[in-house]
């Protein structure tokens, strides 16, 4: 599909300005894959601020929970309530940005900029975004010559670009270096601070720590415990929960 193509693709997925998209109201939420239950009877209430971490082991059902939020998979039952509008409506209002980013074959600047004509918004505003995240002496340099930390901050440029009003992030971190963590880190809390709702899944403890202002903790496709961080890490109300945060293999 051509350039043209994409970016007409893009505007006629957005919808007109609107409502905001929070509180989100999420019931008897189910997705299933043949035989395969992979999310069910999923209730959730998230507010309009902070930063909600996702937790869970392997399979839990923490990355079909977050496609499903975003439009990307229809769910075989239940509903999902932005602020009046479906899930499909919201997608044009929030980004997404995956543990492996798909970069354009292309600079960096240049992976921006399309992401601000798709979106009809102001080019001069690429510098910005990149200086912010730390690659604006990078930015004539092809994206697929970028460390792998330096990808992720590149996809969350891209993501900040469209002004979401909520920034859905599937373990954007994981096997990056100490430092790029920390920048990643920063960046989001910074994104935080301006009114983004983030929604982040990690397995680091450390990280949910650090970001949460709640935590959702998955269990075989159900939430097994959504509660304030403070309380989730101090007095976890499941067993599961507690045998995750002690090191206790968990399925």
């Amino acid at each position: 599909m051509s350039d043209a193509a994409l970016i007409r693709s893009a505007r006629d997925a957005g919808i007109q300005e609107a409502a905001p998209l929070l509180p989100l109201r999420v019931r008897a939420l189910g997705l299933t894959f043949g035989s395969a239950q992979v999310l069910r009877d999923v209730n959730l209430d998230l507010s309009a601020r902070g930063c909600t971490m996702v937790m869970g082991a392997n399979g839990a059902g923490k990355t079909h929970l977050l496609k499903v939020l975003h439009g990307l998979t229809v769910p075989t039952s239940g509903q999902i309530d932005w602020g009046g509008h479906s899930a499909l409506e919201a997608t044009a209002r929030q980004s997404l940005v995956f543990q492996r980013p798909v970069l354009l074959r292309r600079s960096v600047a240049a992976n921006v900029d399309f992401v601000l004509r798709s979106r009809s918004k102001p080019r001069d505003r690429r510098d910005a975004l990149l200086d912010h995240v730390g690659l604006l002496h990078k930015a004539r340099q092809p994206a697929r010559l970028l460390s792998g930390g330096e990808a992720q901050r590149l996809a969350l440029a891209r993501a900040l670009a469209t002004e979401p009003e909520v920034l859905f992030l599937d373990e954007p971190t994981a096997s990056l270096d100490p430092a790029s963590v920390r920048s990643i880190e920063t960046i989001v809390s910074q994104a935080r601070d301006r009114g983004v709702r983030i929604i982040f899944v990690t397995h680091d403890i450390g990280q949910a720590r650090r970001l949460a202002d709640d935590v959702l903790f998955l269990s075989a496709g159900r939430v097994a415990e959504h509660s304030p961080a403070d309380i989730f890490f101090r007095a976890p109300q499941s067993a599961v929960a507690r045998d995750y945060l002690n090191g206790r293999i968990t399925v």
